[in-house]
């Protein structure tokens, strides 16, 4: 979601998302929008009476992320095939990913001995092996021979574990120092080398490995959640041992990596009151959990949703209270657009928590998406007035007030912010003057608009967002044209990819009476965001422009069919019906643009200011 990236212009990683980021939801059941509810129950399960029917709707139900519909769905399908292979993979795999551990390891029994799900079940069995203590079965059950590297180090790191649990952590630091691989293997051996020393009390092993960990910026890279849990073991080892600065200076290693990351802050804070430090992994089943936790964080990104929830559900079951796994899982449900699944993981976090300020600030922002807005507000508020030097805090109640489109609010809200910041701004700080700057060009304050945005610029020079934003509106206002449409090419540059951008590049030549280019950016925008009602509207203003009319009316009615803003349907259909009025050609503030003279905009202003976000 947005939300969460707003969040993470502070941060500087993903944990929630990794951070992008409880209790029963019946209180808020009478404030949920009639729509929210529609989604979330669509139709009663025990109406469903055939076994295709089943089968279809649980599918249906898997693949929008709804587990615990698909977990019913599939238990009826069995009920009409108790032997439908298919139907007892998929309820095994939903029961995890829902959190239902205790029922799919018995599913994962009766399976084991299918190879289309082997994998799986060897690590739930393992797992459960070693929860309930039984340390030389989870060995047995995790023995692998594969030849897959990701599968190879994830069971010898749980065999590890439970050599550990068995009272043989000698033998558990052997096994992980003999784990050969490539490369990224060595930021996983050397955390949970050093967990596991920490845990059987040899402090020299622990700090040894521990500091070969966060001295891995490649491996930071690639697995900062298990980067971050090596940085906050060897501060906790070192305070525990007496070494306050070594601790600290731990610490520091870590700030450099993420800045304003709360959890350091607490941590640094925790340390430097001299109070006692205990390490997060202390148990068996901590240890196992936190395989599972780096393996989840290190693979969470889009697409690989289902086994990055199978792995962290499977972790939590043998470690339900680690906070990070908790803010993990919060942002992961995020991601599948089930916010009221990630209010729940967010307020299970410990209060007493480091991670607790993160899933407080998730939390307020997961209940202005569920339609409690005046709820967020207040609760976001609450964490600006306990600690007002947090800006992460500004930034998500600023979310909120921009998506309420209250940007006078937002102005004075972000006016705060810059004074807690002071005269000295620091790089981190851009992104409070960029949404400063987007407050003030939303209520026509160019005058205050525009120094923000370069206040941003000054700071981070190659921030695509900011030149994007800024580009793109000096177009829009027939000034600086070179200077903009050059903003706007390096953030292409720095973002091709990005469908928005690219959209905006598309835009900006509309604007300036340079069509056939216009319609090269907009085809590749509307390829890199498809189904985005505001780019194929661009889309076909451009074909228009070129004389591909007919293609130009096929995109304005394909633009209706993606739910474009409502003040925008009359406009889209205007246009279906009359085409674009003629161009009205107005002198070039620009060098580059003189042969091909900039038009006024004939689709709704708002419609392309929105684009530049």
């Amino acid at each position: 979601m947005r939300h969460s990236l707003l969040l993470r212009l502070l941060s500087g990683v993903a944990l929630a998302a990794s951070i992008a980021l409880t209790g029963p939801l019946e209180a808020f059941a009478e404030e949920k929008p009639a729509v929210v509810a529609a989604e979330e129950k669509p139709f009663d399960p025990l109406s469903v009476n055939t076994f295709s029917g089943a089968f279809l709707a649980a599918r249906t139900a898997d693949f929008d992320k709804d587990y615990e519909t698909a977990v019913a769905l599939y238990k009826i399908a069995l009920q009409f095939d108790a032997t439908n292979a298919d139907v007892k993979q998929r309820l095994m795999v939903t029961q995890l990913m829902n959190g239902d551990f205790e029922e799919g390891v018995k599913l994962a029994d009766a399976l084991k001995n299918d190879p289309a799900v082997e994998r799986i079940t060897a690590v739930v069995r393992g797992m459960e092996a070693i929860r309930k203590r039984e340390y030389k079965s989870a060995e047995k059950i995790l023995a692998y021979k594969g030849p897959n590297d990701l599968d190879k180090m994830m069971n010898d790191l749980l065999v590890a574990w439970a050599k550990f649990g068995d009272g043989k952590p000698k033998d558990a630091l052997k096994l992980i120092a003999g784990m050969e691989g490539p490369e990224w293997l060595a930021i996983f051996k050397n955390y949970h080398a050093g967990a596991l020393a920490a845990a059987a009390g040899d402090k020299a092993t622990a700090r040894a490995r521990l500091n070969e960990a966060i001295l891995d910026r490649n491996g930071a890279s690639a697995a900062p959640d298990t980067f971050l849990r090596a940085v906050m073991a060897l501060a906790r080892l070192e305070a525990r041992d007496g070494n306050k600065q070594k601790a600290l200076d731990a610490v520091s290693v870590g700030d450099n990596f993420i800045t304003s990351y709360a959890p350091l802050k607490a941590l640094r804070q925790s340390i430097e009151a001299g109070e006692k430090q205990e390490q997060q992994v202390r148990t068996a089943s901590q240890g196992a959990a936190a395989v599972l936790f780096s393996i989840g964080g290190a693979l969470n990104r889009d697409g690989a949703e289902d086994i990055v929830s199978l792995y962290l559900q499977t972790a939590r079951a043998l470690d339900p209270d680690s906070d990070d796994m908790l803010v993990l899982l919060g942002g992961l449900a995020e991601n599948q657009k089930k916010p009221e699944r990630a209010i729940e993981y967010y307020r299970a976090v410990p209060e007493k928590s480091p991670m607790r300020r993160i899933s407080e600030l998730q939390l307020g922002l997961n209940l202005a998406d569920t339609g409690k807005v005046p709820e967020a507000k207040k609760h976001l508020q609450q964490l600006i007035d306990t600690d007002p030097s947090d800006l992460r805090s500004y930034l998500a109640l600023g979310s909120v007030l921009s998506d309420a489109k209250d940007y006078k609010a937002m102005a004075a809200l972000y006016d705060k912010a810059a004074d807690v910041i002071g005269p000295v701004a620091q790089r981190n700080h851009w992104s409070i003057f960029f949404q400063r700057a987007i407050a003030h060009e939303r209520l026509k304050e160019w005058d205050k608009a525009e120094p923000n945005f370069r206040k941003a610029l000054e700071l981070n020079p190659d921030q695509p967002q900011v030149l994007n934003y800024l580009g793109y509106s000096w177009v829009d206002m027939n000034k600086n044209l070179d200077e903009g449409l050059d903003m706007i090419r390096k953030a292409v540059s720095l973002k091709p990819d990005d469908g928005y951008i690219v959209d905006s590049l598309g835009w900006a030549y509309f604007r300036l009476g340079r069509f056939d280019d216009a319609v090269a950016e907009l085809e590749r925008a509307a390829e890199l965001k498809a189904g985005d009602p505001t780019i194929n509207d661009h889309l076909g203003d451009a074909y228009w422009r070129v004389g591909r009319k007919l293609e130009a009316t096929f995109q304005w009615n394909r633009t209706l069919g993606l739910n474009p803003e409502e003040a925008e349907i009359p406009k889209i259909k205007l246009k279906i019906e009359n085409g674009l009025p003629e161009v009205k050609k107005t002198e070039p503030a620009s060098a580059e643009a003189k042969d091909e003279k900039p038009v006024q905009n004939s689709t709704p202003e708002s419609t392309a200011v929105d684009r530049k976000s």
